[in-house]
């Protein structure tokens, strides 16, 4: 059984995936360090004078999305991930680092934290897996499942499961998945399916961890780097026309060519692909 340590955020995406990995038999969680929602989209939409309706909408229709495929295992799970809460970017703090260390965890998996620190990446060195909303190095940083839709690439749409170094999303790939986009699908439901199909394979990846192979991430000249500040009301509105457009239908017509020139690394340790 892996003794792990989970990194992770305070909303419902989160709490879904500290529950699931959590109450798999094959892995104990000696810690889930939760961070706040201080800098989360909903409230920095709130505070934001300029947002739009469309932009306030859009935050409106990804929580009820994350309400109706998320609350039931929320709810009906029992929780074995050893919550324990923390401000927002408290991930750092000395006193965490000290914790850690002494729970000694043979993984430490971060979902949802803030930048980690130098300190604890070295100290964990090859035993810390990232798991990244987006398919590195194709999109890298902030909304990495958002901006290829905004960019009608819905084949860069993901996750990466990676070592974590000190770079934005440039450490070693482990495994990689990509959305499965379906007829009738919006950003939110494709995100919030993606998120499940991550968490079964988290457990999988945890599960056969010493196993695994790993792979350099490619330089890719046209890879992407956006910041949290870059999705404003103009993305949004074009994010909503891209699929007004029918951005699903098209990708699911020409699902396989698009496929073929956004290549994806496959650990073939891990059956969920």
């Amino acid at each position: 059984m892996k003794q792990i340590v989970l990194l992770t955020g305070s909303e419902l995406r989160h709490i879904f995936f500290r529950k699931v990995i959590s109450a798999d038999k094959n892995i104990n969680v000696l810690a889930s360090y939760c961070e706040g929602n201080e800098e989360s989209l909903f409230e920095r939409i709130a505070i934001n004078k300029s947002a739009s309706k469309l932009l306030i909408k859009h935050e409106n229709l990804r929580s009820q999305a994350e309400n109706f495929f998320f609350s039931q295992t929320c709810n009906s799970t029992e929780d074995f991930s050893n919550l324990i809460q923390i401000k927002k970017g408290d991930v750092n703090n000395k006193i965490v680092f000290e914790e850690i260390i002494k729970l000694n965890p043979d993984l430490i998996v971060s979902y949802g934290s803030s930048i980690i620190n130098k300190t604890l990446i070295d100290k964990f060195s090859g035993k810390f897996i990232n798991i990244h909303l987006g398919l590195s190095p194709y999109y890298r940083g902030s909304g990495t499942n958002v901006w290829p839709l905004i960019n009608k690439e819905p084949e860069y749409v993901g996750t990466t499961f990676m070592h974590i170094d000190s770079g934005i999303d440039t450490g070693k790939i482990i495994h990689q998945i990509r959305a499965d986009i379906e007829s009738g699908d919006d950003p939110h439901s494709i995100g919030c399916k993606l998120i499940i199909k991550t968490c079964e394979v988290c457990k999988e990846l945890i599960s056969q961890f010493d196993r695994l192979e790993s792979h350099q991430s490619r330089s890719i000249k046209n890879g992407r780097l956006y910041l949290r500040r870059d999705f404003d009301n103009k993305a949004c509105k074009a994010l909503y026309l891209a699929f007004s457009n029918n951005i699903v239908e098209d990708y699911i017509k020409t699902m396989s060519k698009r496929k073929e020139k956004a290549p994806i690394f496959h650990n073939n340790r891990i059956s969920i692909g």
